[in-house]
């Protein structure tokens, strides 16, 4: 009699233990599930469930796996379970106290999928006291899914993939630099002077210049003359300027052999202590550190030459090696090359596009109207110039845009085997791991892709799949298209998703869908029937969607009229 009494307490206050040796239903009051009802994170579904296991709970011999169910309409998915032990059990699960019982944690991941809108979560039990088997109903613990962020797997394809930019450009900055040397304290040109290969190279491009004014044009000649940093100040400022006035002279000349007129600049420096301190840095001379040393502590021209000169050997390597190549005129033509115009490009394609470089070509893509011609331009590009990656890289970006995954994954894989350090190829391999649900991969892909032009766009989906919902709002900033209207719904910045909702240039049945979520948790029960009717109207799809989006709960009955 005593000890059915001691049962029957026990099956009264335990949470499981219903007589001496079995285990009894689990009652739903102690798990508490957040968030509750559930809420889907980009690809999945996370619960934290808190069991309270009460004193005299777990016997000392009983093991129980407790494994998260969530049940949905043609299916279940499970999560990984947790096991909890009695105290004289040896094994791996966490062990509970059978006198004093306690709070424990379970948290929960389920791959989402739109199936589980509908749905309840359930607690499954694998019980064991010793040898024996016990069988436990499950129990139901939590109920539906929240499943707007589960959208982001339908509203990423309006995620702007990377583009492979082309470094074509029409006028290209060029400069011809020749150097004329004089002997000490002269300003004189020397014939041998003017027989160097500076000078040749110089007076070569004057002429090329002049001949192809087409392609090539004079933007101005610099002339700059120097002394040397020895001796009195106003001898060399004279001389500077006398072999200013000679270069000058010189470039004159060969200007009018040419019948060319431009802008001559002219300037002179009296004492080249600039390009000395440069000279020395670069040589080798054994104590150019005392050199340098010297021309930091003193200022004064004559003071430091003075400084100088009291290093007699150090002096005489500076006048065999440094000194003559101070004393000259430096000449310096600034000119552009100019390359094919917009019209010359297009017509250059249609008579024989091989005559185009690859830059041509892709800046010539780029001129074209719509995804087509582009892809025809990027396909030409692939046969001209096969070891080049950004064709390839912007065929992948083209076949995304039109929906079609799979041709550009395999557009993306040739890309990479071209030049894996790409930036764009790096991105856009990100993007399309995002959208087959592999974070991991697109976290992996896109820290290779960080100087891509749409990289901060495709973090900000990275982050929203992640769950962080204020970050990914920050990288879609000034971005119009549904993933970032998304993100500003899950972030609660509601007024900032009207205006992306409001601004996106192509709008789709999923922007409507947007509006109606929008619209339901602002209570604007108009907004959210215009909205859902004309997305169903571009989508019948999403009919059976709203009928189990727990954002229109509150307007059940308008939604079920509308999607009958």
């Amino acid at each position: 009699m005593h000890k059915i009494t001691i049962c029957s307490l026990a099956a009264v206050s335990a949470l499981i233990l219903s007589s001496c040796s079995k285990f009894g239903p689990l009652s739903s009051d102690n798990v508490r599930v957040t968030p509750t009802p559930l809420e889907a994170v980009g690809f999945e579904v996370p619960a934290t469930i808190n069991a309270t296991f009460p004193q005299k709970y777990m016997k000392k011999k009983a093991t129980v796996t407790v494994t998260p169910v969530l049940k949905y309409e043609g299916g279940e998915t499970t999560a990984t379970g947790t096991t909890f032990q009695g105290e004289k059990v040896q094994g791996n699960g966490t062990t509970v106290s059978y006198k004093a019982g306690g709070n424990y944690t379970i948290r929960a991941t389920f791959p989402y999928s739109d199936e589980m809108q509908k749905s309840d979560l359930y607690l499954r039990f694998d019980a064991r006291v010793g040898d024996k088997a016990v069988s436990l109903p499950d129990v139901k613990v939590g109920y539906g899914i929240v499943s707007t962020g589960g959208l982001l797997r339908q509203t990423i394809s309006t995620t702007h993939p990377a583009q492979a930019a082309d470094a074509y450009q029409r006028v290209i900055r060029q400069k011809q630099e020749a150097q004329i040397k004089y002997l000490v304290n002269q300003a004189n040109i020397r014939a041998s002077e003017l027989n160097s290969t500076s000078v040749k190279d110089f007076i070569t491009i004057l002429k090329e210049i002049n001949d192809n004014q087409e392609t090539l044009r004079l933007q101005n000649i610099e002339v700059s003359a120097y002394a040397s940093p020895e001796g009195r100040y106003d001898f060399n400022e004279k001389l500077a300027e006398k072999r200013q006035d000679t270069s000058t002279d010189y470039v004159s000349q060969q200007l009018k052999q040419n019948k060319m007129k431009t802008d001559v600049d002219t300037k002179f420096t009296a004492e080249d202590w600039d390009g000395f301190q440069q000279l020395v840095s670069t040589s080798t001379i054994q104590d150019k550190d005392v050199i340098l040393r010297v021309l930091s502590m003193y200022q004064d021209p004559a003071e430091r030459e003075r400084q100088i000169r009291n290093m007699s050997v150090v002096y005489d390597e500076l006048a065999k090696g440094v000194l003559p190549e101070l004393r000259r005129a430096r000449l310096i033509a600034n000119y552009d090359v100019i390359g094919r115009s917009d019209e010359q490009i297009l017509q250059q394609y249609q008579d024989e596009p091989s005559e185009l470089n690859v830059e041509e070509l892709l800046y010539g893509a780029n001129l074209q109207s719509d995804d087509q011609l582009k892809k025809q331009w990027y396909e030409k590009i692939t046969k001209i110039y096969p070891q080049d990656e950004r064709a390839f890289n912007n065929l992948a970006k083209i076949a995304y845009q039109n929906g079609d995954v799979n041709t550009a994954a395999n557009y993306l894989k040739k890309a990479k085997s071209l030049n894996p350090n790409s930036a764009e190829v790096a991105a856009n391999e990100a993007l399309l791991a995002l959208v087959n649900g592999d974070i991991d991969k697109a976290e992996m892909s896109l820290a290779k892709g960080t100087t891509a032009d749409t990289y901060t766009e495709i973090l900000g989906n990275l982050n929203m799949a992640k769950g962080n919902y204020a970050a990914a709002e920050s990288n879609l900033n000034k971005v119009y298209t549904n993933s970032a209207a998304l993100a500003q719904i899950l972030n609660r910045d509601y007024a900032a998703a009207a205006n992306t909702l409001a601004n996106i240039s192509n709008a789709d049945a999923y922007t409507s869908y947007l509006k109606a979520i929008l619209a339901a948790r602002r209570n604007d029960a108009n907004q959210v029937i215009s909205n859902l009717r004309t997305a169903i109207s571009l989508n019948p799809d999403l009919a059976t969607r709203a009928a189990k989006d727990l954002e229109f709960t509150k307007y059940a009955a308008q939604v079920a009229a509308l999607v009958k």
